[in-house]
């Protein structure tokens, strides 16, 4: 069961955003993954998909790790930058970058951490069926993903593709913000596309309000890929950008609901859109200040289903459990 509440008018909002808002948060290389695995392991207890929350847990322990010495890669030159901020785009755009080899030596060490720490049958077995694939086939999974395609995906281990992905991009984008020649010049602003992620191009997880002095109340949106976050007003849809038919829709308290005790109340509600029909996360550090948009958004499956049978469509993208109906002459081993 869900139910609406109440949004604020865009002269509320207004009136209630601080002057000077920042517009980006990028992802902390010491803590974004491991906060991520502090609320999976949080949110794992007594919850019907516990065993795979647990198991998300432990890749992004293995993300943390590999962040902390992570193979050295190319960088974008000051020349590319320049270009992108001319044009108002993403500088690191998921779609058509040309990835560095080294992040499939990142893949690998994630692999080797993982299977150090995994007992799981099929668990290990995916394990090794990844790496026993050819770096073509690695290549080409890689392409669907960042395109967000689902013809000829290899369902099993996407989520383990995505998270070397997720944690070379993050890598990109930390790194590049640090190699900034002036410090006083940021190498990432807005774009075109206030929808996409500024920094790859990528679409949202989620969304989340924050509750820091300077950000206290406002809605950024989280990177399903670099976990950049970007500011954007609450009233407007995040697919869309209309300010009109904007609702919120949560899963009403249920005592003896052990998979959904942890989102009791308003923590986690999906912004849903009257005049485009999608919706979006969104979880409140107001209502939980543990809350995180990949782990929050994974845990809340029961949400997106009640949800989607009223039509909606879901404009987030959460790497860690992907939906599609592979083509069986696409394997995952194939050129």
């Amino acid at each position: 069961m869900t139910h609406t509440a109440r949004v604020l008018t865009p002269e509320e909002i207004a009136v209630r955003a601080p002057r000077g808002t920042p517009y980006l948060r990028l992802p902390d290389r010491a803590s974004v993954f491991a906060e991520r695995e502090v609320r999976l392991r949080q949110l794992a207890a007594d919850h019907a998909m516990g065993d795979y929350l647990r198991f998300v847990a432990e890749v992004a322990r293995a993300q943390h790790a590999l962040l902390q010495a992570y193979p050295q890669v190319r960088l974008p030159s000051a020349q590319h930058l320049e270009a992108a901020a001319r044009a108002a785009e993403a500088p690191l755009p998921a779609a058509s970058w040309s990835r560095d080899p080294g992040w499939r030596q990142g893949l690998a060490q994630l692999l080797d951490t993982l299977s150090e720490r995994t007992r799981d049958g099929p668990a290990r077995a995916t394990l090794s069926t990844l790496r026993a694939t050819p770096a073509e086939a690695i290549e080409l999974q890689a392409d669907r993903l960042v395109n967000g395609v689902m013809v000829g995906l290899d369902l099993g281990t996407a989520p383990l593709i995505a998270a070397a992905l997720q944690t070379y991009w993050t890598h990109l984008v930390s790194a590049t913000a640090a190699a900034a020649s002036d410090p006083g010049s940021a190498p990432f602003g807005r774009t075109t596309n206030a929808t996409l992620c500024p920094c790859c191009g990528s679409r949202p997880t989620a969304s989340i309000t924050r509750i820091a002095a300077e950000t206290a109340g406002l809605r950024y949106l989280h990177c399903s890929l670099c976990s950049t976050q970007w500011n954007m007003v609450r009233i407007k849809c995040t697919f869309c950008e209309t300010t009109k038919g904007i609702a919120y829709q949560s899963l009403e308290p249920i005592a003896h609901h052990a998979a959904a005790a942890i989102h009791q109340g308003d923590a986690v509600q999906a912004e849903t859109c009257d005049e485009c029909g999608h919706y979006l996360k969104i979880v409140h550090m107001e209502k939980d200040s543990q809350v995180d948009p990949i782990a929050d958004d994974l845990a809340s499956v029961t949400l997106d289903v009640l949800v989607s049978e009223s039509g909606r469509q879901r404009h987030g993208v959460n790497l860690m459990l992907l939906f599609g109906d592979p083509d069986p002459s696409s394997a995952p081993d194939a050129p």
